[in-house]
């Protein structure tokens, strides 16, 4: 199943007081499909999940599904380290009228493959949407083994991957062993286009909420057999993503937001505010990139 080629890992905006600004929320959803993103990912990663209340979740995702209003999907980042609380927050996430569930590696116990599998094979059944594992060693302290999620593929409803582990090798061996409905999304920025030539359906992204339009077109002439412009252009955005990753996300990309005119504050504890001379990177990288000029 197929999301389209560009998601983005939305970033979720706060107010002064680090409270969910839902305001500020439309107007991010608004301004990320006008500008190239074909899904939205919420409350994942990028969206601070570790540090979102169960009701701000929640409330995240029926505002998004209303703002939304079935332009483009809205998958939900559902996933703990917590079979049952996946389970009721997926559950959650179904009644609140979203088009799939994301689940990451369950992190910090460090279950094995068959613990992993068990783990996915659980929540799935436990709704009727379309599953995405999210495969994401760096964090979680758990990496979902190739195999297990060929495995997992079998399942009816689990449908798509997003890889995180930096491995084309895993994203290859994925693509080649699972049916054609089975789509694997690169969670690697940098890894667009390597991921896309192998296979991949496309890319969940952080930087694709500055330049998402850029990345579709980087896909769209490797597609029209245009591959040199494509990694040209690659080569082009590479800055870009490195920057977004230039201190803790989100808050580099939370800031170059603010450059481009959208507001979405700060980030909540343990994370922290860019200093002065890190946000004067951010502004000066996209002013001199050949793509926002």
């Amino acid at each position: 199943m197929s999301f389209g080629k560009v998601l983005t890992a939305m970033v979720t905006p706060f107010d002064d007081q680090n409270k969910v600004d839902f305001d500020q929320t439309s107007i991010l959803i608004e301004h990320l499909i006008s500008s190239g993103s074909d899904g939205l990912v919420i409350t994942g990663t990028t969206g601070e999940s570790p540090t979102l209340t169960r009701s701000e979740k929640i409330s995240l995702w029926k505002h998004a599904v209303q703002t939304v209003h079935q332009r483009v999907p809205v998958i939900a980042g559902t996933g703990s380290n917590n079979t049952s609380d996946t389970i009721e927050m997926s559950r959650q996430a179904e009644a609140a009228g979203v088009d799939a569930v994301m689940l990451v590696a369950p992190y910090y116990n460090k279950p094995d493959q068959e613990g992993l599998y068990r783990h996915f094979k659980a929540a799935a059944e436990s709704v009727s949407l379309p599953v995405m594992i999210y495969n994401v060693p760096g964090r979680s302290a758990t990496k979902i083994e190739p195999e297990t999620v060929i495995r997992l593929s079998k399942i009816s409803n689990i449908t798509s991957v997003k890889e995180a582990s930096g491995d084309l090798n895993a994203i290859a061996s994925i693509v080649a062993h699972t049916d054609p409905g089975f789509s694997v999304y690169s969670g690697d920025d940098h890894l667009t286009l390597p991921a896309y030539v192998i296979g991949a359906a496309g890319i969940i992204s952080v930087a694709s909420h500055v330049i998402g339009d850029e990345m579709q077109r980087m896909l769209r002439l490797f597609d029209l057999g245009r591959g040199r412009k494509a990694g040209a252009l690659h080569r082009e955005l590479l800055p870009i993503y490195e920057g977004m990753f230039s201190a803790p996300s989100p808050a580099p990309v939370k800031e170059a937001l603010r450059c481009i005119g959208i507001e979405t504050g700060g980030v909540r504890l343990p994370l922290r505010a860019l200093n002065k001379e890190e946000k004067e990177d951010i502004r000066s990288l996209l002013n001199h990139s050949s793509v926002q000029n």
